[in-house]
């Protein structure tokens, strides 16, 4: 079975009714795509929680260490290796997070399908910025 990500209007409706993003591997580094990523949605008016080990703040929010202290959001927006996603997953899992959104190239057929089991809406392989450009009709970024 191949996976398959959810229709466009789930998608929109997504990006509509959510207000906080953890992104997991947010870097500091302003040339990154995670960093664009993020100050972009911060700029169309999301709570951005950055999620890395070795950081304190990134866009002017506290980093968070470990997705497993993240108290609460709406998508956990991913820019790690496809080889922690299974990982990620089981925290998503244990907290009961809804949405996992997996960044351009970030892929796990497995953990994604666990995730989709588990009733948490999975994003796999598309950029949450651009997908939000097409869906939310705007050049802002």
């Amino acid at each position: 079975m191949t996976f398959k990500n959810p229709p466009r209007d789930e998608i929109r409706q997504l990006l509509e009714r959510a207000h906080t993003v953890a992104v997991v591997g947010l870097s500091p580094k302003r040339d990154r795509d995670s960093f664009h990523v993020a100050s972009a949605l911060q700029q169309f008016g999301y709570r951005i929680i950055p999620v890395r080990p070795d950081a304190e703040r990134v866009l002017n929010e506290p980093v968070v260490h470990d997705l497993k202290d993240v108290k609460a959001c709406d998508i956990v927006d991913v820019f790690r290796a496809s080889q922690h996603v299974d990982g990620i997953v089981d925290t998503c899992i244990a907290k009961g997070f809804k949405v996992l959104w997996l960044q351009e190239g970030v892929i796990d057929e497995q953990a994604a399908e666990k995730a989709r089991k588990a009733g948490i809406m999975v994003v796999m392989d598309r950029c949450i910025l651009k997908e939000w450009i097409a869906l939310m009709g705007s050049t802002a970024a």
